[in-house]
């Protein structure tokens, strides 16, 4: 689930202290954990830029004197960072090859909002908010997207949100504009057909994706981060919104702790 910018320069210092203990090893050939320091968070967001930035084009506005072949917004300072890493050499920490954030409701607090509070009308989820969480800027490398960093992503919020009393993850899940949004609004029609949240979960986009001016019968295949979402037990929250910067269409997503497979419960308990 995707997320936006301003400035970041220091690595944590508006983050509560949830982390009680490291994520496990999710599979045995990844390991996962939270981000310690500003260069764990840095190694986050150089692989975001690879990402965003290079791999799907989005024209990101990092702060002023922010190094450069990084994405950095005014949110990370107020997340906490999940990093997948591959094996190293020597028993020292692989690359990154996964993230993403986790805004907690009272960080949410500190930072004035929501960053889907910014793309999106929230007013439906008012009673939700105190037990949601946020996920943002979700990526995966991509010699990376098979499944294996996602169900490790997972399996680690999984335990995160038990260990924090928190029940409910939103987000958005951005797809590429390149094909001008047909495969976007192809795929939002395909994904609402059979995982639409009820519409008490339902939001509104502040700048709607053009569906009506574009193409919704293509035969389309959700990427990878998606279709591990919808795995996962996510529904969607309404139409997508348009992210002129990132050129994608953001999907909002929403699932619930207590619609997760068994296997991630598992982790959790």
């Amino acid at each position: 689930m995707n997320s936006s910018q301003d400035i970041v320069t220091h690595a944590l210092p508006h983050a509560p202290s949830l982390i009680q203990r490291p994520a496990r090893a999710i599979p045995a050939a990844l390991s996962v954990s939270w981000a310690r320091s500003e260069a764990e968070v840095r190694e986050a967001q150089a692989l975001r830029h690879q990402v965003f930035a290079v791999e799907m084009g989005a024209r990101l506005t990092p702060p002023k004197g922010a190094p450069a072949g990084l994405d950095i917004d005014l949110f990370d300072a107020y997340c906490e960072h999940l990093l997948v890493r591959t094996p190293g050499e020597d028993g020292e920490p692989g690359p990154v090859v996964g993230t993403y954030r986790v805004l907690t409701p009272a960080a949410a607090k500190r930072a004035g909002g929501l960053y889907s509070d910014t793309e999106f009308d929230l007013t439906r989820l008012r009673a939700l908010r105190p037990r949601v969480a946020e996920i943002g800027r979700s990526c995966v490398h991509a010699d990376h997207r098979s499944g294996g960093a996602i169900i490790a992503l997972w399996g680690a919020l999984a335990e995160f949100m038990a260990r924090n009393g928190l029940d409910t993850v939103i987000g958005c899940a951005s797809v590429s504009m390149r094909d001008g949004g047909h495969f976007a609004a192809s795929l939002w029609k395909q994904i609402a057909a059979t995982h639409l949240a009820p519409i008490d979960c339902q939001v509104r986009p502040r700048l709607p994706l053009p569906i009506d001016h574009l193409r919704q019968n293509l035969n389309v295949e959700p990427p990878a981060l998606i279709r591990g979402y919808l795995r996962c037990g996510a529904k969607l929250m309404g139409e997508p919104a348009w992210d002129p910067d990132f050129n994608t269409a953001d999907l909002p997503l929403l699932l619930r702790t207590a619609d997760l497979p068994a296997r991630f419960r598992r982790i959790a308990g």
